[in-house]
């Protein structure tokens, strides 16, 4: 099912605003430069995040996109994964998502092979 209607994409760095429903941190590591309470998280999963050495190996150099999409895919088929999708596609029926990240260009990062899995 895709719901993106109710699954919207923001930068952690932003301000919160009303709309946002469930905020959700999509990014491994905490966000340099913000507190805890600026964000305003909800959840965390760290299982729908690439893992240590997925995200390593890509920001080296050393994974061409296709290679990045395809493992964190793999990845994002592991039971906790599938696990922790199945929690977010349910929040969204109840109300608006916000998936939050660090990155700047979300739609060339891991948040758009989320976003397509969702």
């Amino acid at each position: 099912m895709n719901r993106s209607s109710e699954i919207r994409v923001a930068r952690v760095h932003d301000p919160p605003t009303d709309g946002d429903g469930t905020r959700v941190l999509v990014d491994r590591l905490w966000p340099r430069g913000v507190s805890k309470a600026d964000a305003r998280v909800d959840e965390w999963p760290k299982a729908l995040t690439p893992s240590n050495d997925l995200r390593k190996e890509f920001h080296a150099g050393g994974l061409t996109d296709t290679e990045f999409r395809a493992r964190y895919e793999s990845e994002l088929a592991a039971p906790e994964a599938a696990e922790a999708l199945a929690r977010l596609r349910a929040l969204a029926e109840d109300g608006p998502v916000t998936l939050l990240t660090a990155v700047k260009d979300p739609a060339h990062s891991h948040v758009s092979v989320l976003l397509a899995h969702l």
